[in-house]
């Protein structure tokens, strides 16, 4: 497992990427660029299971390991979803369950730095090293308009 990391500028408070990182609407938009029908089900709440899903019944599971409102959000990996079914024990997620994706902003001036940072396998690395920057413009648009 490696890190990944990426950072952006945004002329936005830290405040409002937090609103546009995890409101539902905005959330939809941003990562449509891993997926049209990206979307996340959850609480929200520091400890709680979340659900990356696409339209078809895949994704990840997960747990929020840490909020910090307009600071700081980590995901801890559990597993994956396929049609519907959650799966945390088998072989294909044993590599990767536990890694973690963090999203800290940090207020500079009247901007924001938006840093992400993931483990990652090789198997995902180029797939995620060439979606990361358009979802974080897309961060980006959003915020700023």
């Amino acid at each position: 497992m490696e890190k990944l990391n990426f950072t952006i500028t945004i002329n936005a408070t830290p405040e409002k990427v937090w609103k546009i990182l995890w409101d539902d609407a905005t959330y939809r938009k941003w990562t449509a660029a891993f997926s049209e029908s990206s979307h996340a089900k959850s609480d929200w709440k520091q400890g709680s299971k979340i659900l990356f899903l696409d339209g078809e019944g895949r994704g990840m599971v997960s747990r929020i390991a840490e909020s910090r409102p307009n600071e700081y959000m980590s995901f801890e990996h559990l597993g994956e979803i396929r049609d519907g079914v959650e799966d945390t024990s088998s072989e294909r997620v044993k590599g990767w369950a536990g890694s973690h994706e963090n999203y800290t902003l940090k207020k500079i001036n009247d901007q924001t730095e938006l840093i992400i940072d993931m483990d990652i396998n090789e198997e995902f690395k180029d797939m995620f090293a060439s979606i990361w920057p358009k979802a974080l413009e897309n961060v980006k648009q959003l915020s700023e308009n």
